[in-house]
C-alpha cells in the first residue's frame, strides 16, 4: 500500500467510526425516552392498582396501614421506584437518576414528614 491508499483507508475508517457514534448516540436517547416512559407507566400501573384495592377492599383501615419500615404503602412503591434508579420528587419525576446518586429531593417525598 502506498501513502495515499493507508490515508485514504484511516479516513474511511473515521467516517464509519463517526457514523457509528451518531447510531449510538441515537440508540442512547431512544433508550432513554424508553427508560423514561416506563417509569411513568410502572407509577401509573402502580396508582391502578390501589384504585383497584379500593374497590375490592371496603375497609379504608387496611389501606392505611403502615408497612413494617413505617412507610405507607404508596411511599413504599415511591421507594420501590427511587430504588430502581428512578426520580420520584416533583422536580425530575420520572426522570432516570444518572449513576444511582442520591436526590434530596426525592428522599423527602419517601422518608419526609408529611
Amino acid at each position: 500500500m502506498n501513502k495515499r491508499e493507508i490515508y485514504e483507508s484511516f479516513n474511511g475508517i473515521q467516517d464509519q467510526t463517526q457514523k457509528m457514534l451518531d447510531q449510538i448516540k441515537e440508540l442512547q436517547n431512544g433508550m432513554a425516552e424508553i427508560l423514561e416512559e416506563n417509569a411513568e407507566l410502572v407509577i401509573e400501573n402502580d396508582h391502578l392498582r390501589e384504585q383497584l384495592e379500593k374497590y375490592e377492599r371496603p375497609s379504608k383501615k387496611e389501606a392505611q396501614k403502615s408497612t413494617k419500615h413505617g412507610l405507607s404503602k404508596s411511599r413504599k412503591n415511591l421507594e420501590k421506584l427511587y430504588g430502581r434508579g428512578y426520580h420520584v420528587c416533583n422536580e425530575w419525576f420520572g426522570k432516570h437518576r444518572e449513576n444511582d446518586e442520591p436526590c434530596a429531593f426525592c428522599l423527602d417525598v419517601i422518608y419526609g414528614d408529611r
